[in-house]
């Protein structure tokens, strides 16, 4: 009943949105097509629409730029492209350069534009270019952002000059998804940054008050007969790897290919076909101590292009596509398991994903993974304590994963030009008497008509099924919240059940929960004397059980940030649990038991100086503490600083070290083998991490990049340990210390854990969408229980270990389809 008192409640929000004044260019067609050059001498220029008279939407809004930095902008269309041409005036010293690699903005002024064929306010494409002439592009959405990964082939070029800097680009209809209308009406927005003031401009005014910025796009007029092409490209590739170990070398060659076809005009399959991952970059691991899984950013290409459809509701984590195997195959206690893999190898993977003219979102992904085998010795003694004792080893194999299939499908309708409701459905089939997974979400995003009021609403079903049982669980969550003006707020539920699992395709920390969260914030539109801008919110959150309804814990928190005149930005934030927190995920056994700590809470300041000087520096510093009797020898400080130097346009250096320090923490002791009892211990643990980051680019084509990590973890827990009561409290052992846990006389939690990452890579864009990049990499990794060691000595221990290093050669090449149609045209018509 209250679950439909909520759904009548979403839809009162259905409303058409009002009308905005919107500005319009009428475009030109053109026979022949400028060359794109940054210069411009075609005469066909002179004779375009001017879009000019930008208005600034940040800091300063409503504001006019100055005759000497205005922005004209003018474009054409022939049957292949759009063409634009944008003359950006400016005082040469203030235009700011700084060449990176593409989608990476530096300290660059840019130019964007912003595409909108089906003008419906939610689905922009957009391209940037910067003053340095690399390119930048991404799909934008309001319930997903700007999706970076997506990549573009097209074509630009930037030429600084006495009086600003002009740029031309060219638009290939293939980077464009549309449906061939005669006389269509796009939306189309332009977009200047000035990077040393930060401020910002667009050709149609934005009200950043309410409402996603594709609302207040202009209109694209005078596309007359345009067809959408044969959108078919091929991404061959071929890579080769050199990797020593342990005194051995292994080599690998590989060859495969990329492919993206147009199916229907607005809808595109991806396909990787004998995947090569090998140059995705490294993850930063970490010791984990605690009860949940370590989650990883994706580094695969494949799974970061074009998955903004399929991260509707939080379902899909990329990562679980080619990880670990799902089971460790059982052993006795006279073998073991000698190659158990990291990863489990991807045999290929399609994407199919679009939008309609009516918005309807189609998505569709599937990923085959391959049977993966470990090795099991068994170790068996003939003739025991005899003169002819001797040791015969014999292996036999075992399945850890099975051949596996991921598969999502999303439906995903657009209305009103700011709502949506979404169908979406994943499944893990793993082949014989594996589990199996299926979850199904409906969701949806309501916004009311004037774009100040807005609701959310999800319900999810998660089943999975192995030989011992079948189980369904639920999740819901509801909201609904003020998302305009200076004073916004919200109040939102969460509820899942204990048999909600979504952890074959997803990821789920926690379920059986049913939480309350209200939030209230505060900002500003206007700078004031001192200010560009300014933002404070306060949040209270009160959590349960879903079963039983028990209590677990209620915090309340806030964050205050801001950036001054000088463009330095900085901020304070903090978090108090308030009085007593059930912890039903620390004792590992499932819901039956908890672990209790009191009114905790926690600080942290933060500051971040202006990165367009040759110096620049990011600094935090924080505090954390019990407030109980009990624990009051419990710290928690941690700080960590990054300088960064702007040697000149090209090289980029940025540093870091991080250092978190925790005395007398209490937790479960990992690795204990104790029947009837749950034993934490009490452990200093001191974590520190020095990165090195760098880049030098030759041009916005040729690059040379660095990435290094050196993490360390040092845990000692102290000789006695305790005993978790059913009160949730502790108890020191009467039976254990840290060294005798269990039936194991030497077993020792302590821990020294160490690693050492770095890339060293070089790579050149030879042509549109082609490249070449070579690699070296160089991986470190020790495990020991010398806690005590200290930071250099623990490091000579890391270097005493074996070193792998390896070298790999990438060479991608972009084959566009309609150019091999139209070389093969122009020979049979000569």
């Amino acid at each position: 009943m209250k679950q439909s008192i909520f759904i009548l409640m979403l839809l009162c929000f259905l409303l058409k949105v009002e009308a905005q004044s919107k500005k319009t260019y009428q475009i030109t067609r053109t026979e022949t097509a400028p060359n794109i050059d940054g210069v411009l001498d075609e005469s066909l220029w002179s004779k375009l629409q001017v879009a000019t008279d930008f208005i600034q939407f940040r800091p300063d809004v409503g504001k006019s730029p100055t005759k000497e930095k205005r922005t004209e902008v003018k474009m054409c269309y022939d049957d292949n492209a759009i063409y634009i041409s944008a003359y950006l005036y400016d005082n040469p010293e203030d235009i700011m350069r700084q060449f990176t690699q593409r989608d990476n903005f530096g300290q660059s002024d840019f130019f964007g534009i912003i595409f909108n064929p089906n003008n419906d306010a939610q689905n922009n494409t957009e391209f940037f270019v910067f003053s340095t002439g690399t390119q930048a592009d991404a799909v934008e959405s309001p319930s997903n952002g700007e999706d970076f990964g997506w990549n573009a082939v097209w074509e630009s070029a930037v030429k600084v000059v006495d009086n600003g800097w002009i740029l031309e680009v060219k638009i290939p209809y293939r980077a464009l998804r549309f449906t061939q209308q005669d006389d269509p009406t796009w939306g189309i927005q332009f977009h200047r940054h000035y990077r040393k003031t930060r401020s910002q401009f667009t050709w149609n005014p934005i009200d950043v008050t309410k409402g996603n910025f594709g609302l207040y796009n202009a209109e694209l007029e005078g596309l007359k007969d345009i067809k959408p092409p044969t959108r078919l490209s091929f991404y061959p590739y071929s890579s080769a790897l050199v990797s020593t170990f342990d005194g051995e070398t292994d080599t690998d060659f590989a060859a495969g290919l990329d492919l993206k076809y147009g199916i229907t005009e607005n809808i595109t399959l991806d396909a990787t076909l004998i995947p090569d991952f090998s140059q995705a970059g490294f993850d930063n691991v970490i010791l984990n101590l605690g009860p949940f899984e370590q989650q990883f950013s994706e580094q695969r290409q494949f799974f970061t292009e074009g998955v903004d459809l399929f991260n509707k509701g939080d379902l899909f984590y990329t990562r679980r596509v080619g990880s670990r195997p799902i089971s460790r195959p059982s052993t006795d206690d006279d073998e073991e398991i000698t190659n158990y893999p990291d990863k489990v190898q991807l045999l290929n993977a399609v994407k199919i994903s679009g939008r309609t003219k009516n918005g309807l979102g189609i998505g569709f992904f599937n990923a085959i993974t391959e049977k993966t085998e470990v090795t099991i010795e068994k170790s068996e003694v003939i003739n025991e304590n005899t003169p002819e004792e001797t040791i015969i080893k014999s292996k036999r194999n075992a399945v850890a994963e099975p051949l596996a299939n991921y598969n999502i499908m999303v439906l995903d309708q657009q209305f009103n030009k700011n709502s949506s409701v979404t169908l979406i459905n994943t499944n893990v089939t793993r082949n014989g008497e594996f589990r199996d997974a299926n979850v199904t979400g409906l969701l949806l995003d309501l916004v009311n008509k004037k774009n100040t009021y807005g609701a959310i609403g999800e319900i999810k079903m998660s089943t999975f099924n192995d030989v011992a049982n079948k189980d369904n669980g639920y999740s819901a969550k509801a909201g609904v919240g003020k998302n305009s003006g200076k004073v916004r707020y919200s109040f939102v539920y969460n509820y899942a059940d204990e048999n909600y699992d979504i952890n074959d395709l997803g990821i789920l920390f926690r379920n059986n929960y049913s939480n309350y969260n209200a939030e209230v914030s505060y900002r500003i539109f206007e700078p004031t004397k001192k200010l560009n801008n300014f933002y404070t919110g306060v949040w209270f959150n009160y959590n349960q059980l879903a079963n039983p309804n028990n209590f677990t814990g209620a915090n309340v928190g806030f964050n205050i940030n801001a950036t001054n005149k000088k463009l330095h930005g900085f901020g304070i934030n903090g978090n108090w649990n308030i009085n007593k927190r059930y912890d039903y995920f620390e004792p590992r056994n499932g819901f039956d038991s908890y672990f209790i700590t009191k009114n905790y809470a926690q600080t942290n300041v933060w500051f971040s100086s202006n990165y367009n000087n040759f110096f620049a520096i990011d600094a935090n510093v924080g505090y954390a503490r019990f407030f109980d009797k009990e624990r009051d020898n419990f710290n928690n400080i941690w700080y960590g600083i990054n300088p960064r130097f702007k040697f000149n346009d090209k090289f980029l250096l940025v540093l870091g070290y991080s250092y978190d320090d925790y005395t007398a923490d209490r937790g479960f002791i990992n690795g204990q083998n104790v029947e009837n009892e749950i034993i934490f211990g009490q452990r200093d643990r001191i974590e520190t991490t020095v990165r090195i980051s760098g880049s030098y680019n030759f041009n916005p084509f040729n690059a040379l990049t660095l990435s290094f990590r050196n993490y360390l973890s040092r845990v000692t827990y102290d000789e006695k340990v305790y005993n978790l009561q059913d009160n949730g409290n502790l108890l020191v052992s009467n039976t254990h210390t840290k060294t005798t846990i269990g039936n194991d006389a030497d077993f020792n939690p302590d821990a020294n854990f160490n690693t050492w990452n770095l890339d060293f890579s070089y790579t050149w864009q030879f042509a549109p969408g082609s490249q070449l990049t070579a690699l070296y990499r160089n991986q470190i990794f020790n495990l020991s229980n010398e806690s005590r060691d200290p930071y250099f000595k623990s490091l000579n221990s890391l270097f005493d270990q074996e070193k792998r290093n390896t070298f790999s050669l990438r060479l991608v090449y972009f084959i566009d389809y309609n150019d091999i149609k139209n070389v093969f045209s122009n020979k049979n018509s000569s």
